[in-house]
């Protein structure tokens, strides 16, 4: 029996760090693996009192889980809009020079967007990564041009590294062009990064973004950053970026 539990614990753990470290896009569900684990040695090893301590603070964490997602899956779609002066395009990974799966969703619900909305202009913000060879303000560019989006109704914005400076410096470049961002503004990004999005844009004083949801791409990827953004907005909520 004992050989038994070690062989499922050893399961667990290998399964978790494969997810982790050899697939691209899986690494929460590694986590939730070793967390079973860890809950399985616990239950065989802490005394009854001390594990019915860890079964409350479990649900309790769960939870909060469900709560945070709950705003996450509310805001994971489009909203209803007749269309916005400015569509902001929050940037992704690069490799090299071209956009990452992840960006290529967004770029193509921009696309979408553009198509629906002839006079809107996109904002692409993103700076220059490792391992990137250009900004992915260039990549989204380049991406945008090559299907038919008019030159002029591109904007880059190249130097922004975080979701807030994407947010910052795209109403900056709004302002700059003697317009205001506030009522005038969507946001693509991936359905599970809206809320943050939006979150973010309030807090830079521009209350009623739209939100543009990218298309999904594989189902277990997208679960795997719902999962994650969890976190993600947990530390906004507390420390505010």
């Amino acid at each position: 029996m004992k050989k038994r539990f070690w062989a499922v614990i050893l399961t667990l753990v290998s399964a978790a760090l494969f997810l982790r470290f050899a697939l691209r896009g899986y690494a929460w569900w590694g986590y939730i693996l070793l967390f079973i684990a860890a809950l399985l040695i616990l239950h065989r090893y802490l005394p009854a009192a001390l594990w019915r301590i860890v079964v409350v603070l479990v649900c309790i964490g769960l939870a909060y889980f469900c709560f945070v997602e709950y705003f996450i899956i509310k805001n994971a779609r489009t909203d209803r809009d007749a269309g916005r002066d400015y569509l902001i395009v929050l940037g992704a990974a690069v490799y090299k020079d071209q956009p990452s799966l992840t960006l290529v969703r967004r770029l193509e619900g921009a696309l979408q967007y553009l198509n629906e909305h002839p006079k809107t202009i996109a904002i692409v913000t993103g700076g220059k990564g490792t391992g990137e060879e250009i900004t992915e303000a260039q990549a989204m560019h380049d991406w945008l041009i090559a299907r038919g989006v008019a030159p002029e109704r591109i904007i880059q914005e190249p130097k922004a590294a975080s979701t807030m400076e994407n947010l910052q410096f795209s109403f900056d470049i709004i302002r700059a062009r003697g317009d205001e961002p506030q009522g005038k503004v969507a946001i693509v990004s991936s359905a599970y990064h809206l809320y943050r999005a939006k979150l973010m844009a309030q807090k830079l004083g521009v209350a009623d973004a739209a939100g543009v949801a990218a298309p999904w791409g594989y189902f277990f990827v997208m679960l795997n950053y719902f999962i994650r953004e969890a976190f993600g907005v947990t530390h906004l909520w507390v420390f505010g970026n």
